[in-house]
């Protein structure tokens, strides 16, 4: 029996819910498909999949990673170098610079970028 039958959403932390949209729609360019501004929550669409990506303040007494503790989210796009130059220019952080080498998996080429809040996520790309 499978104990995870697929992702539904990836969930963030953040501080302040007006930077986070702007940074994911403006910055990113993901589509907003949902937004509760009484309870602070918004939802995006990742391309590609039925998963969501969403956020929002933590908490008192919720579990999870505190805002800006987030790594390990891996987005694909084919070219991670020209992708993490937009970012950038669109006023984003990049934490590592895109760079290709030899994995397990095949050649690969990883960067990594932050949100506002510090919550960092891998661009990669696997060559084929």
């Amino acid at each position: 029996m499978e104990t995870v039958e697929g992702v539904e959403a990836i969930t963030v932390h953040i501080r302040d819910i007006e930077r986070a949209r702007t940074f994911y729609a403006e910055v990113l360019g993901l589509r907003e498909v949902s937004f509760l501004p009484q309870a602070s929550r918004a939802a995006f669409a990742l391309p590609g999949t039925p998963t969501l990506l969403t956020m929002h303040p933590m908490g008192d007494g919720e579990g999870g990673r505190e805002p800006g503790t987030v790594s390990g989210v891996v987005f694909s796009h084919h070219d991670p170098v020209a992708a993490l130059e937009e970012i950038r220019r669109r006023g984003g952080t990049v934490v590592n610079e895109a760079k290709t080498y030899p994995a397990a998996i095949g050649t690969i080429t990883i960067g990594v970028f932050a949100d506002p809040d510090g919550n960092e996520f891998v661009l990669r790309h696997i060559h084929t």
